[in-house]
């Protein structure tokens, strides 16, 4: 798996570090204990399932939780108020920092 910055990342062992086998940490994004195999033999992630990895796996976000209303209202703050929307996006970085330390 690759970021952004294209520096690439050992799925195998996030997966390990999270104490997961493969059909507990692939079916948390929708693919199935096989093709998750294949991805950490070395085979290429599509670009929506490095999302979905780096959502649950790195962020730590439940995406059963996450509804489309939620998208609705940020997209809304952010297109009305792209100030608010900034500041409370750097709040929220700041929060979650602080209960990634404590």
């Amino acid at each position: 798996m690759r970021t952004t910055e294209q520096q690439p990342i050992d799925v195998r062992e996030i997966r390990r570090k999270l104490g997961l086998n493969q059909s507990q940490f692939w079916s948390k994004i929708g693919v199935t204990q096989s093709g998750g195999s294949r991805y950490e033999s070395g085979r290429n992630i599509p670009r929506p399932v490095q999302a979905l990895l780096r959502l649950v796996h790195i962020e730590q976000i439940d995406i059963t939780k996450v509804k489309k209303e939620d998208f609705d209202v940020a997209e809304y703050l952010k297109a009305s108020n792209p100030e608010l929307y900034k500041s409370l996006k750097k709040e929220a970085r700041t929060s979650s920092k602080k209960k990634k330390i404590a």
